[in-house]
């Protein structure tokens, strides 16, 4: 039996980089075109790891292993959109201003067999208290747009963050440690 595939089910290339820091190079890349809406009352927690799930579940193979993600941005019990335009980037970056907020990235391994393994990642950031001025300029850098939350951690908005206490790649997307954890415990060549 040759090396086992992999196939990463997300369109992200932060997450084609981050797990290429790992050492391992998707076989195919699969997005999964799957309905992101959060059911009524569904928590953070619960949503990220149900969106991994459901990513992997789309890209199955019997040929390989499916790795899918899905990272959620929540300040409290409330689901942060991912900001498809400027309005939503800007509400997102004064809701977040000045205080904590926990970032959610779960991963789902589907197996060849079907079997499903988990993790799930929680780190804590917080923005210093943003100015109008700054904002807007965030805003103009066009870095929020897509993104969770409304911000890109890998880019400027680094330089916006006080404190960050859990996985940074978690918060960019895709968390490397639980990644090799859950790919060594599936049997998945790694180093």
């Amino acid at each position: 039996m040759g090396q086992p595939t992999l196939i990463l089910a997300s369109a992200s290339p932060r997450r084609r980089e981050l797990i290429a820091r790992l050492g391992v190079t998707p076989d195919a890349i699969a997005p999964a075109d799957i309905d992101e809406t959060p059911a009524r009352g569904e928590l953070p927690r619960d949503y990220a790891k149900r969106m991994a799930r459901e990513k992997a579940d789309a890209a199955a193979s019997p040929d390989g292993f499916v790795l899918a993600g899905d990272t959620v941005v929540a300040a409290g019990r409330r689901i942060l959109p991912k900001a498809e335009d400027e309005a939503t980037a800007r509400k997102c970056l004064k809701l977040l201003s000045g205080r904590r907020h926990r970032v959610l990235s779960a991963i789902a391994l589907r197996a060849p067999d079907g079997t499903v393994r988990e993790r799930l990642s929680e780190t804590i950031v917080q923005f210093k208290r943003l100015s109008a001025d700054e904002i807007d300029a965030y805003i103009a850098s066009g870095e929020w747009d897509g993104k969770a939350g409304g911000y890109a951690i890998q880019g400027i908005a680094e330089g916006l963050i006080s404190r960050i206490q859990g996985s940074h790649s978690g918060v960019v997307g895709l968390p490397l440690y639980e990644t090799r954890a859950l790919l060594k415990a599936a049997g998945f060549p790694i180093a």
